[in-house]
């Protein structure tokens, strides 16, 4: 009897023993889900991989067991460093790339006229403004067109003279002509002078006509087309001249100003980094904010050896042919330079955060991110090159955006 009992009992702890081994075995073979969160929004929680549906940021595994200890054991001793120089997360993180990169430089400018372009309309003799025959500045005139008449004593008695020698000595060739030339050097034209003759008697007044087709400007308005002042107030353009009738003029004094838009600049403002990277006779194509199709090739003529005044910028010039575009003068512009490759050590621009006079990016250090002000040299497309601060080990936040509430009481280290 005692010997069935034992039988038994034996033959029920093979069978637990087995039952045992069997389910151990099923849940070794149990699938564990795994499931993701975002790093700076952990209420997020997904079963796949995917964006953040607040920031954007690339979901990561969830954590757990033991390494959901190393992190809180990390984030406990983040969190006993000081809070003014060390911010925590967990976003991507790049190195610098050393090697050659090409280099494209962007520049903003403004149409401005050709001054080479253009012609005066001045006085040869010192008299009254009689009549003007044009009213407002930017007025368009032609070449030959009659612009003003000028009464003046001295032309009237260089008429009465020659007159006078034609009507009592018309055989002295020597001072005809010398009275002749005097009204031409006054200003007269040889029409004018001919009807003179042909009438007998003297005009009381001089007409002074255009020599250049372009838009007239009174010299004491100043010089149009600058970006600084060409658009900035349209009625002041627009105005009529502060030359009058009535007004004297001296000889030899400029009274307009005629410029041909036909032939213009594009002045470029270019910053003192970016120096090094242009050059006369540079190709550079340059794209009108008024007419984007209209791409304009051309190439640096000149660069002005001086700052413009109240900028920190450099001016180059690229004179073009405005025939064939018909920008208006002070359009805005947006130039394109390609240049040669640069070997140098280069980041992301997201990874760099500009604090005005200083930019820093965010070096992590054991799951922390500490700010580290840098030096910085061109920027290309969506590269930054590295001049100093950084070396090629140092582990750095790929977008110092996303630290932009913490930089605001970080402490930057040199």
């Amino acid at each position: 009897m005692n010997l069935k009992i034992i039988i038994l009992l034996l033959s029920l702890s093979v069978f637990f023993v087995a039952c045992k081994n069997e389910a151990d075995k099923h849940k070794g073979h149990t699938e564990i889900k795994e499931s993701y969160t975002c790093p700076m929004h952990p209420q997020i929680i997904k079963d796949a991989p995917g964006n953040c549906p607040i920031c954007g940021m690339k979901l990561v595994p969830k954590e757990d067991g033991k390494e959901k200890q190393a992190i809180k054991d990390t984030a406990l001793s983040a969190l006993l460093k000081p809070t003014n120089e060390f911010a925590i997360s967990s976003i991507p993180t790049v190195k610098t790339i050393h090697k050659y990169l090409p280099l494209t430089l962007k520049a903003l400018g403004a149409v401005s006229y050709d001054t080479r372009q253009m012609g005066s309309v001045s006085a040869n003799i010192s008299g009254r403004i009689e009549k003007l025959y044009v009213r407002s500045r930017y007025q368009q005139v032609k070449k030959g067109q009659r612009i003003m008449d000028i009464y003046s004593p001295e032309i009237l008695t260089a008429q009465e003279n020659l007159l006078m020698v034609l009507r009592n000595d018309p055989s002295n060739e020597m001072m005809i002509s010398s009275a002749k030339q005097k009204l031409l050097l006054l200003g007269m034209s040889g029409q004018q002078l001919q009807e003179v003759i042909k009438k007998g008697k003297p005009d009381f007044s001089i007409s002074v006509f255009s020599n250049y087709n372009g838009y007239i400007k009174d010299v004491q308005g100043g010089m149009p087309g600058e970006a600084t002042s060409a658009m900035s107030n349209v009625s002041q353009q627009t105005a009529e001249l502060s030359v009058k009738e009535g007004m004297y003029v001296q000889k030899g004094q400029t009274v307009f100003n005629v410029y041909d838009p036909s032939k213009a600049w594009v002045v470029l403002n270019i910053y003192p980094k970016d120096m090094q990277l242009i050059k006369v006779g540079q190709q550079v194509n340059i794209v009108p904010d008024v007419a984007k199709s209209k791409m304009i090739e051309g190439k640096i003529n000149f660069i002005e050896p001086f700052y413009q005044s109240g900028t920190k910028t450099i001016t180059a010039r690229v004179y073009f042919n405005n025939a064939q575009y018909k920008l208006p003068i002070g359009s805005q512009v947006e130039a394109s330079f390609a240049s040669e490759m640069k070997l140098a050590d280069w980041i992301p621009s997201t990874a760099v955060l500009s604090l005005g006079l200083d930019k820093i990016v965010f070096v992590k250090h054991e799951g922390t991110f500490e700010a580290k002000k840098i030096q910085t040299g061109i920027a290309n497309d969506q590269m930054v090159e590295i001049i100093s601060g950084l070396d090629g080990n140092d582990q750095i936040a790929e977008n110092a955006q996303y630290l932009m509430d913490s930089e605001s009481f970080i402490k930057v280290n040199n």
